[in-house]
């Protein structure tokens, strides 16, 4: 099948994508094999180009909007994948923002428990025991009550591994970092991090416009 060798797929996987609404329904031949057109190749591109910046299941909405016409429906998920990419990069800059200011704690002040600092930071309490247990934290225990007594430099680190959590990095990863800014006292070890991050959100913008492009022309395409 030319549709499929063009793209380096198998013909099943054509078929997957056809039952799946990515791509129109095909015609029939007289022997009922599918017959696939230049439209199709179009939708084809368009799928396989929003992919990359979209994730794969915002890609698929996305064509099964418009190949049942709900244009309107596709142009908002489109919208929302590109809000979320704009709260990546306010996330990103909060990060980094938020390690400019990082110095070591001289006097640790402002101690909260752990229901009040997961309420401010829309967590739950799990969470910042996993977290405890990865060695992102570590609160000390109020030695009356056994409580977790969360310093201000505790804290300082609990805010950075939300953040860099929203970044898409994992525990293991954040821990050694966050194990260094607690002993350097400074925002270097992070630095490649944040780096890696930008590139990474940039090539997701890059994407999607070319995701667009694609998009455009099998609309172009179907509507002449």
């Amino acid at each position: 099948m030319d549709l499929a060798r063009e793209h380096g797929l198998s013909t099943q996987a054509i078929r997957n994508y056809e039952d799946a609404g990515v791509l129109p329904a095909a015609g029939r031949t007289v022997h009922g094999y599918r017959s696939y057109t230049p439209l199709h190749a179009h939708a084809l591109r368009a799928f396989l180009a929003l992919v990359p910046g979209h994730g794969h299941q915002t890609a698929t909405a996305i064509m099964r909007a418009v190949n049942r016409g709900a244009d309107e429906d596709a142009l908002r998920l489109i919208d929302e994948s590109h809000g979320r990419l704009l709260d990546d990069r306010r996330t990103l800059q909060a990060v980094e923002a938020a390690l400019r200011d990082l110095a070591p704690v001289p006097q640790e002040r402002g101690d909260t428990f752990i229901g009040p600092l997961a309420g401010r930071l829309g967590l739950r309490p799990a969470t910042l025991r996993k977290w405890e247990s990865a060695g992102l934290v570590r609160p000390r225990r109020d030695p009356r009550t056994g409580y977790r007594v969360y310093s201000a430099a505790d804290v300082r680190d609990v805010r950075l591994a939300h953040q860099l959590r929203r970044g898409g990095y994992l525990l293991e990863q954040i821990a050694p970092l966050i194990a260094q800014v607690r002993s350097a006292g400074g925002v270097a070890p992070l630095e490649s991090a944040l780096r890696d991050w930008q590139a990474r959100l940039s090539a997701r913008g890059r994407a999607m416009l070319g995701g667009a492009a694609a998009l455009d022309a099998y609309l172009r395409a179907r509507d002449p």
